[in-house]
């Protein structure tokens, strides 16, 4: 129970990360490029909860919110519905357009399901093999560190962007 009750509290650093950073955030601030070659929050944030959605979803055995909420309809991306961000272009980075809230919405469902499907975890899940592609294969307690990790990156770099942003009149 202690292991779920810190995976959820780190969990929820990645969620006030993201809200604060999507706060009166408008669509010049959330497209804002500090580089042609830069990721821009809109992409962040949509990456960092495709991939949560995406890997969770799978260790779940449900289906993505992606799709199943309606998410891929309202954000209207011109990609695959599979698409996570993985391996995109800049061109593809420069077409994620989305207002705030769809943002934030879209992030609030996938963390609302993985805060409430946490506490349903007993100790012994957490050695679980979810993936034998890898060497050594992938628990579930590292699946939950590795997303972990890449979502709190992307929320710190969406940080860092949006005061830049704001630092150049955005």
């Amino acid at each position: 129970m202690l292991l779920s009750y810190l995976i959820a509290e780190s969990y929820d650093r990645i969620r006030g990360t993201v809200h604060a950073v999507l706060t009166d955030a408008g669509a010049e601030l959330l497209t804002y490029r500090p580089s042609p070659e830069a990721n821009s929050i809109a992409w962040l944030i949509w990456h960092l909860t495709r991939v949560q959605d995406d890997h969770l979803s799978e260790i779940m055995h449900e289906e993505q919110l992606w799709v199943s909420g309606g998410w891929a309809d309202r954000f209207a991306l011109p990609f695959d519905r599979a698409a996570t961000g993985y391996g995109q272009t800049t061109e593809d980075v420069g077409q994620v357009r989305a207002d705030a809230s769809v943002l934030v919405g879209y992030f609030d469902a996938v963390h609302a399901r993985t805060i409430a499907w946490l506490p349903t975890l007993a100790e012994a899940d957490y050695s679980r093999i979810v993936d034998t592609g890898w060497t050594p294969p992938v628990t579930l307690a590292v699946r939950l560190v590795s997303v972990l990790s890449d979502d709190l990156q992307h929320a710190g770099q969406a940080a860092y962007v949006r005061g830049l942003a704001e630092r150049a009149g955005h």
